[in-house]
C-alpha cells in the first residue's frame, strides 16, 4: 500500500508521438558543427510583441517550468524560447565554453531561428 502511494502518476510526455513514441526536440547546427537543442512557447514569433530567451541554471535544462498564466502570456503577445546550453541536455558540449561563447551560441541561435535583435 506504501509503494503504491509513493509512486508517480504516469508521464503525460507532450514529447511523445501519438503512437507514444518518444520524439527528438528541434536542434539547430550552429556554425561549429555543435548541436543546440531547443524548445518554443507562447505565442507564435511571427505574432510576438516580446521574445524571452531563457537561460537554464546549473543542473537544469530547457524543460524547466516557466511559472506564468498562459493566459498572461497570450495576453502580452510573448515568444519563449528555451534552450539546452553547451554541454546540458541534449545540445553538444564545448569543450572551449566561457561566458563570451555562451553569448555567442544565443546570438547564432536567435539569428538561426530568426527571432530578430530584440529579444530579453
Amino acid at each position: 500500500m506504501f509503494y503504491q502511494g509513493t509512486q508517480l502518476p504516469p508521464s503525460n510526455n507532450s514529447d511523445s508521438s501519438d503512437d507514444g513514441v518518444p520524439v527528438s526536440p528541434p536542434r539547430v547546427r550552429l556554425r561549429d558543427g555543435r548541436y543546440l537543442a531547443y524548445r518554443e512557447k507562447g505565442v507564435p514569433k511571427d505574432q510576438a510583441k516580446h521574445s524571452i530567451i531563457i537561460v537554464h541554471g546549473f543542473g537544469s535544462s530547457k524543460d524547466m517550468n516557466f511559472l506564468a498564466p498562459q493566459e498572461l502570456i497570450d495576453e502580452l503577445g510573448i515568444y519563449i524560447l528555451q534552450y539546452d546550453r553547451a554541454g546540458y541536455g541534449e545540445s553538444d558540449p564545448n569543450p572551449k565554453r566561457s561566458l563570451k561563447s555562451e553569448a555567442l551560441d544565443i546570438e547564432e541561435l536567435a539569428d538561426l531561428l530568426q527571432i530578430g535583435s530584440n529579444f530579453i
